[in-house]
């Protein structure tokens, strides 16, 4: 048996002698089309898909505690704060911002941060400052902080202290907006090396107990938008240390009794037409964590709802592309399923498998 074992061997060895070794290719990331947008899965992993055609263009190596991940508009490189764990889930902590090359979707480099990223899937607990060098981290340990990263010398620069307050919402002059718990909204500005040089409070522009606002505000143009339990649209901007927020105005009419704002990623915006996107159900008083039923497409110059999506299931979170052909991107709540809508005609395109149940939406 030995014998006829180490025979067969030699057969085989000599037969496969001639075999080819198979050549093993690599795809390059193309230029980004305004229709990307990335699906960050409950697990981790972040799929890049085209919504205009439903294909998978590549596939982000994330760990489950990545709260969020930004692309820079110049160089062709993502930034992902993430946590690791060196037993997986439990054992030392290490928390990095991993730089990630556009074109092939391969780590470059690893940038060492404090241990305390707010790991929660937030869009704004991960910001690229107006200068397009310095990085935001928002940090929760319970305590606020935040982490100011240097992308171009790959390097952590300090840690500023934001008690009551949280997310990084960037505006000019390297500064960043965040939302404060006691209805307040505070501005801070870094010099050009990441250090503070001011901040400042607005008023309250809000009520913490009567009609909070929701923590998931959306960039447009130069001011960041808001929306309230109940309905209400804010818009904060800042012009030099002066922060303004206009008057609201309500989604809701007197004919839309018993619908109200609710999900994770609930507003949306295309500037291109000024459209405002709004994710809403039919439910009763804290019902703000329900899935979306429908999503209402509302012209922001005149305020008023033109059109209204109406889902095939339930969602919890949705993003509407840039440029001349917005999509409606809405990930279901419960299924590994996101379906993209004409914003325009409000007619369904397509249904992607994301493969797992997605808990965060990303414009790429």
């Amino acid at each position: 048996m030995i014998r006829t074992a180490v025979l067969l061997l030699f057969l085989t060895v000599g037969t496969n002698a001639d075999v080819q070794p198979e050549t093993v290719g690599e795809t390059l990331l193309t230029e980004p089309q305004d229709t990307w947008f990335i699906a960050k899965g409950t697990l981790g992993p972040g799929y890049i898909f085209d919504g205009q055609d439903g294909t998978m263009k590549g596939l982000l190596s994330l760990s489950p505690w990545t709260p969020s991940v930004v692309r820079h508009p110049d160089r062709a490189e993502l930034y992902a704060a993430e946590v690791h764990y060196s037993r997986t889930y439990r054992g030392k902590r290490t928390d990095i911002v991993s730089v990630v090359d556009h074109a092939t979707l391969t780590p470059v480099a690893e940038i060492p941060i404090p241990n305390k990223i707010a790991s929660l899937t937030f869009p704004r607990y991960l910001s690229l400052l107006s200068d397009r060098r310095l990085l935001t981290v928002f940090n929760m340990t319970p305590a606020q902080s935040v982490s100011i990263v240097d992308t171009q010398s790959r390097s952590f620069v300090t840690e500023l202290s934001t008690p009551g307050c949280a997310l990084t919402m960037p505006v000019e002059n390297r500064g960043f907006l965040m939302l404060c718990g006691d209805g307040t909204l505070q501005l801070v500005r870094l010099d050009s090396t990441g250090h503070e040089v001011s901040r400042v409070r607005s008023g309250a522009f809000f009520s913490v107990e009567d009609d909070p606002v929701f923590d998931q505000p959306i960039s447009f143009g130069d001011s960041w938008q808001f929306i309230s339990f109940e309905g209400l649209v804010y818009e904060a901007s800042v012009d030099g240390d002066i922060i303004s927020v206009t008057e609201p105005w309500s989604v809701m009419s007197d004919e839309d009794v018993g619908w109200r704002v609710g999900g994770r990623q609930i507003i949306a915006v295309n500037e291109a037409h000024d459209l405002l996107a709004v994710m809403v159900h039919q439910g009763g008083i804290d019902t703000h964590e329900d899935p979306g039923t429908e999503s209402w497409i509302f012209d922001r110059s005149s305020k008023r709802r033109i059109a209204r999506v109406q889902v095939d299931a339930p969602i919890n979170s949705m993003l509407v592309t840039a440029g001349d052909n917005p999509l409606l991107i809405a990930s279901r709540a419960l299924e590994p399923v996101v379906d993209v809508y004409d914003i325009i005609t409000t007619k369904k395109q397509r249904s992607i498998n994301a493969g797992e149940v997605v808990g965060l939406l990303l414009p790429y």
